[in-house]
């Protein structure tokens, strides 16, 4: 089953830091064994908080990355955007349902 890892991010100076820090890592990211996609999120009713929601095709494969070397390195330029009020600033999910809408 594919995982999803949810970071929950807040830019008390403006929401420009928090989509620089996602646009580098995402790049730098780009190939990485399991990682399906990842998407920036911005609360509608808070601008400023986010979401970076980040789909793996595994929790192994998100786990064989979380352990790796690169991982706390790549990662850096978020880290001072943590929303740890948010749950301790990211979730880790699995899934375990899912329905797609299939056309019109």
């Amino acid at each position: 089953m594919t995982a999803w890892v949810l970071l929950f991010a807040a830019a008390p100076d403006g929401p420009k830091a928090v989509a620089d820090a996602y646009h580098d890592i995402s790049r730098r990211l780009c190939g990485t064994p399991g990682l399906v996609r990842n998407t920036l999120l911005e609360l509608v009713d808070s601008p400023g908080r986010f979401v970076v929601a980040s789909e793996w095709t595994s929790l192994s494969a998100f786990r064989a990355w979380e352990e790796g070397a690169d991982h706390r390195r790549l990662t850096a330029p978020l880290r001072p955007y943590h929303d740890r009020a948010m749950g301790g600033g990211y979730g880790i999910y699995e899934v375990t349902a899912e329905y797609r809408s299939l056309g019109s």
